[in-house]
């Protein structure tokens, strides 16, 4: 590991002479100060955020995004890159123990400028990589909903889709959380507002859109989410922070696609007639508005579902990209936490010295990837002999 000094945050002070109280911890970013923490009672602490402007002198309580950690038994801060901070909870359940509140990432500088105001971010961290989602767009008619149906058939382990959230009421048997994420217009618009949404639609009157948070909820079930949406919801996703990749699905011709839609014989003339404007202009935008870096022609609906699984890296009938799903870190209560270059030491303290030769875990963070409004994913968790031995154990 080198000769590199290992730093201890947990009663961490920084160089001005502000001391964090209690169950507080704090870190530097630049000219401000971020303290974390707050005590409920003398064991419990809440996650708070206050900021402290060195270059004003005045202390700054920021806009809070993201879904920030439960109250906890106490946790350890860690300035990461100049830009977020790794906050690891004590006490935690194993999928819970790792979060990242971001200070002056891409994400929070743009909502900075929004919101008029400072800005902090939570984001989880989890253990792992995740495969990209996939965004299909096409016009209707152009077989798209058939292409990812052999997906899905094919594959039934490695893809899934996200539940989108509608302020309309449940129809019929419609349960929440499984058809639709039914929630109530002013808690839809500020979760818009907060930036939790990749993109959204007024339809009738009732709004409709797919949250972030699905997206992640497929791949922490160790799938990889599809997006069936139209070119204005993937220009959406396309301007969001998440990394996609976007598919265009086109039909061979105009006079092709009108036949498909006139055999359905399931819309009026006049229905007919809108759809196929519509797809002209939905045809002009997914070849040159730069939304889509790939583009599949629906000529022969069994070559183009080749070329879709080419794409995707899916060789015959095996998913050979196929990813678990992400497992949590499990540390107990009693640790301290040391940094030596992008690998985070966890010094599990255990009172039995039996055990004292291998208490330590190591997190990288030189892969990490992601991040607010979704999860911080990447993190590689090793086990350590001592401070000195190389990585002798990558955790299963």
């Amino acid at each position: 590991m080198g000769e590199a000094p290992a730093f201890c945050f947990d009663n961490l002070q920084n160089g001005f002479g502000l001391k964090p109280k209690g169950l507080e911890t704090s870190a530097d970013v630049g000219d401000k100060t971020f303290v974390i923490g707050g005590a409920d009672n003398d064991s419990t602490s809440y996650i708070g955020v206050k900021i402290y402007d060195k270059s004003t002198g005045k202390w700054v309580i920021p806009t809070v995004l993201g879904t920030k950690p439960k109250a906890c038994k106490g946790h350890s801060a860690i300035l990461l890159n100049e830009d977020r901070i790794m906050i690891i909870i004590r006490g935690s359940t194993p999928d819970d123990c790792i979060w990242f509140l971001e200070a002056d990432t891409k994400y929070v500088k743009e909502q900075r400028k929004i919101w008029g105001t400072e800005v902090v971010a939570w984001s989880r961290g989890v253990r792992g990589d995740a495969e990209k989602p996939v965004v299909i767009s096409g016009p209707s008619g152009v077989g798209k909903g058939t292409l990812i149906n052999m997906l899905m058939k094919e594959f039934p382990s490695m893809f899934g889709f996200s539940v989108s959230h509608t302020t309309r009421a449940p129809r019929g048997n419609e349960k929440n959380g499984v058809h639709y994420h039914f929630t109530d217009r002013s808690v839809m618009e500020k979760d818009i507002k907060d930036g939790k949404f990749l993109e959204f639609a007024s339809v009738h009157g009732n709004l409709y859109g797919t949250s972030i948070e699905a997206v992640e909820a497929v791949a922490d079930s160790g799938k990889r989410c599809i997006l069936d949406i139209d070119v204005q919801g993937a220009r959406s996703v396309r301007a969001s922070s998440l990394d996609a990749i976007f598919i265009f699905i086109c039909p061979p011709t105009m006079r092709e696609l009108e036949e498909r839609l006139r055999a359905r014989g399931t819309e009026t003339e006049e229905q007919i007639l809108k759809r196929l404007r519509n797809a002209e202009a939905e045809i002009e935008q997914g070849k040159s508005s730069g939304i889509f870096g790939h583009i599949l022609y629906n000529d022969n609906l069994e070559e183009c579902y080749e070329n879709l699984k080419e794409l995707l890296g899916l060789n015959g009938s095996a998913p050979t990209n196929h990813k678990p799903s992400p497992k949590g870190i499990d540390l107990p209560s009693n640790h301290s936490v040391s940094k030596i270059d992008n690998k985070i030491l966890i010094n599990c303290e255990t009172p039995e010295l039996e055990k004292a030769s291998k208490n330590l875990i190591a997190l990288d963070v030189s892969s990490l990837k992601g991040g607010a409004p979704g999860r911080t994913r990447g993190l590689n968790v090793y086990a350590l002999d001592s401070f000195s031995d190389g990585l002798n154990e990558k955790l299963s």
